[in-house]
């Protein structure tokens, strides 16, 4: 991961914009550089990954143009040549240099061509002004305030504008910035033409894509590693990526020290894979330990982001101090696509269409943002095979009717497209689904409840609940976190809709607790 600032204000100190900078440093830890533009500041934090040499530090420069970028553009080598044909010349290896002679050539316009996961802010000289995008998933984060002049603030994390901005926004995916506008160039929950294929050609093109998602992402010029939790999703990733490499990929899992599910899942897909594989072992002390940092890393309250998101920033954390990987490829986003446990209880087709659609559209604020943070306050880059533009596209237009779980297992067009290739065990294809929080320990999630419930009586719980208005605390855990978070993120609740749960008005979802544990078709997902 990069980190990307813009400060739309000529008058502001360097010293203010630097420290301001400063506070993701750990998403580029390799090196830092400000620029001075007409209108203001722009400053960026690099992770080495494409274009290793100082050549590809940021911000680029073109005819008075600027840019700063956090993200990865897949087919940029033959966008690179393309350019060069026009008579451009680059002088680095970074994806993001063609990002100004295509929008010298394009203008706003580029941003829907892009194959790529970003957010970036372009500084256009002849308008003095500043532009921003972010990606239609929200894979890169971007979030945006204005200061008490009613200066615009972009900045990859919510951390950078703190005491900066009133109210800190996330810049919405699949949209650009330009003259004081949001525009949406691209909305992946829109879907124009419903695709009747058949159940042949639909697990082939779910094959296809998803295998080209994977192979691109492969792309690095820093060492590559896999999270590895023994579900179906990381273990399709690992199992594809495995068998497009020459030498064995490296693998990662964590687990709680008595009851984790999946590390033997893990190690089973391991050894069918031939990876070199890695075991991290953590304890309840780790998990409380952690608590408060990992709060502070994700900007959120949220309760299931917060619970499946300390083993996943404990394992990223191991890696970046035992290993030389840098880029890390995880298993996010196939649930809001295919199902959830709680989407069997899906009413209609059209109620399991309008769910899926509600989810991607926020999963910037959830599962996307566990992932980000996760591994980028370890210095470390997350791709997101699932999140390819054209799978995504692709699945959200498949008729719902064949997307509901009549066949006696969740997610079956996916397992279905990869059972003839034999990437992964034909146990773990068929494997139910477990919750990550649930499947790194059931006794994760009951250390957190039993923690949270040492921290208040219940008559302190019920007065402090109160203060809120917005996402307003209805268990003691969710009030610690929310506590928590308002230490380091004071009044900015509202960057978070509200609490990532089960659709309550369907039948059998009505919970108050978003583990898919407490489901009744749960069943032989916990074993």
């Amino acid at each position: 991961m990069c980190a990307i600032l813009t400060y739309a204000r000529a008058d502001l100190s360097k010293e203010y914009f630097e420290k301001m900078l400063e506070k993701t440093i750990s998403r580029g830890p390799d090196m830092s550089r400000s620029l001075k533009v007409k209108s203001g500041w722009m400053g960026f934090n690099r992770l080495s990954i494409m274009g290793l040499s100082e050549a590809g530090m940021q911000p680029f420069t073109l005819n008075g143009n600027s840019v700063v970028c956090n993200g990865e553009l897949y087919g940029f080598k033959d966008l690179k040549k393309y350019l060069k044909s026009l008579g451009y010349t680059f002088v680095s290896d970074s994806d993001c240099e063609i990002l100004l002679p295509l929008y010298e050539k394009l203008g706003t316009k580029m941003f829907g061509f892009l194959d790529a996961e970003f957010a970036c802010v372009i500084y256009d000289a002849k308008k003095n002004s500043f532009i921003a995008a972010r990606d239609p998933i929200g894979i890169r984060p971007l979030y945006y305030g204005y200061d008490g002049d009613g200066c615009i603030v972009f900045a990859s994390e919510p951390k950078n504008l703190v005491g900066c901005c009133e109210k800190i926004k996330p810049f919405p995916p699949g949209h650009y910035y330009e003259d004081g506008k949001f525009i949406c160039y691209r909305d992946m929950t829109c879907v124009t033409t419903v695709c009747t294929d058949s159940l042949e050609r639909i697990t082939e093109n779910i094959h296809d894509k998803l295998y080209e998602g994977i192979k691109k992402r492969l792309d690095a010029d820093a060492p590559v590693g896999f999270l590895l939790s023994g579900g179906l999703d990381s273990s399709l990733v690992c199992g594809v990526a495995a068998s497009l490499q020459d030498k064995p990929i490296e693998t990662f899992a964590i687990g709680m020290d008595i009851d984790a599910i999946d590390l033997k899942y893990a190690r089973e897909v391991a050894d069918y894979i031939h990876s070199n594989h890695h075991e991290v072992i953590i304890t309840k002390d780790d998990v409380i330990a952690a608590l408060e940092p990992v709060i502070h890393a994700l900007g959120t309250f949220d309760i299931t982001t917060i619970r499946a998101s300390i083993g996943m920033y404990l394992l990223c954390k191991w890696i970046r101090e035992n290993t030389d990987i840098r880029v890390i490829l995880t298993g996010e986003i196939s649930d809001e696509l295919f199902g959830y446990k709680y989407t069997d209880f899906a009413p209609s087709a059209q109620a399991f269409q309008e769910e899926a659609q509600k989810r991607i559209r926020e999963i910037h604020m959830y599962d996307v943002l566990r992932a980000d943070r996760c591994i980028s306050v370890n210095s470390l880059e997350a791709r997101v095979p699932f999140g390819d533009l054209d799978f995504v596209d692709y699945v959200m237009s498949i008729d719902p009717e064949k997307k509901l779980n009549t066949y006696g297992i969740g997610k079956f067009l996916l397992r279905k497209a990869f059972e003839k290739d034999e990437f992964i065990p034909r146990s773990i294809l068929m494997r139910e689904k477990a919750a990550f929080s649930d499947a790194v320990g059931h006794s994760l999630r009951d250390d957190l409840m039993e923690y949270a419930d040492s921290c208040y009586t219940d008559a302190e719980c019920e007065i402090r609940k109160k203060k809120y208005s917005h996402a307003r605390p209805f268990t003691k855990e969710s009030l610690l976190y929310r506590e928590i978070f308002e230490k380091y993120y004071p009044g900015q609740a509202g960057m978070v809709a509200d609490f990532w749960m089960p659709n309550k008005s369907w039948k059998g979802c009505d919970v108050n607790d978003p583990s898919a544990r407490v489901l009744s078709n749960y069943g032989a997902s916990a074993y």
